[in-house]
């Protein structure tokens, strides 16, 4: 996906307690082609101090998701993409991590 931030507030299912019912969070990224995909988030973990989110294609579920890292800025979540090699390698062993306690 690209280089891309989203803000999101109240309803954005990000695991924080904002005092809402759970619903589905739907956000539009552009992927590498330019092309915009609807997104649906589907979890969150911390790793640290910091918070990542699994988004998968609303259309798509199959396909392989995304990895976002979740900063508050101004009291609004944003995302940001994983540049670096080391926080990805962490990521990616924590998510799996994640998934072997699932099964």
């Amino acid at each position: 996906m690209s280089d891309h931030k989203h803000e999101h507030g109240e309803a954005c299912g990000c695991g924080h307690d904002h005092d809402h019912e759970h619903e589905e969070f739907v956000l539009t990224l552009t992927n590498e082609q330019g092309e915009d995909v609807e997104m649906v988030f589907v979890e969150t973990f911390d790793i640290g101090e910091k918070l990542y989110a699994l988004l998968l294609e609303r259309e798509n579920p199959e396909a392989d998701g995304i990895i976002l890292r979740m900063e508050e800025e101004d009291e609004e979540m944003v995302l940001y993409n994983i540049e670096d090699e080391e926080e990805w390698k962490a990521v990616e062993e924590a998510y799996n991590n994640l998934l072997a306690q699932q099964e």
